[in-house]
């Protein structure tokens, strides 16, 4: 791990199509609206040079997409792991998939569904100028960054700093 502290990633999905009564959850793809926040999620990665080595990645088809959106922003050496138990997981369930990451890994994301995402970026984040943001709202395609101290075994509620929050609409506003 070296010198530098563990990063997270957290992302929600980008937005979903609902057109379809007969698709299960589980199968629904990106909207048009949900393939523009992966463009613009991924030229803020781009623009912070947050390169991760882990993509946790639930199986649900929207999850998937959004992955395939950002995925020219994660660079080459990227692991992806497509994983059944994150589409669903709680906030709990999710926090003990994070805890199991090697520790010779240094940044990881774990793409995935609310609650049960922004319940763990909430729940992890101890400190960080956007905490009351992303405590009040975490919408789709929004990415948490947290760091903090130590290992991932050792990943506890508020251990972490939120470094960074963003959200599509920020990004758009920013311009």
């Amino acid at each position: 791990m070296g010198e530098s502290m563990p990063r997270l990633l957290l992302l929600r999905h980008a937005k979903s199509r609902w057109d379809d009564p007969e698709l299960a959850d589980h199968e629904r793809p990106l909207a048009p609206r949900g393939w523009r926040a992966t463009e613009i999620i991924s030229g803020h990665l781009r623009a912070r040079g947050f390169s991760t080595e882990l993509v946790l990645c639930s199986s649900a088809e929207r999850a998937r997409e959004t992955l395939a959106g950002i995925a020219d922003a994660l660079g080459d050496a990227v692991e992806v792991e497509i994983d059944d138990g994150i589409y669903g997981a709680s906030e709990r369930e999710l926090r003990e998939r994070v805890r199991r990451i090697d520790d010779d890994t240094g940044s990881a994301m774990v793409i995935g569904h609310n609650p049960g995402i922004g319940e763990l970026a909430v729940d992890l984040a101890g400190s960080g100028e956007a905490l009351d943001e992303m405590r009040a709202k975490f919408p789709t395609a929004a990415l948490a960054t947290l760091e903090w101290e130590g290992s991932w075994s050792a990943l506890a509620p508020g251990a972490a700093a939120l470094v960074d929050f963003v959200t599509p609409k920020l990004l758009a506003a920013r311009g």
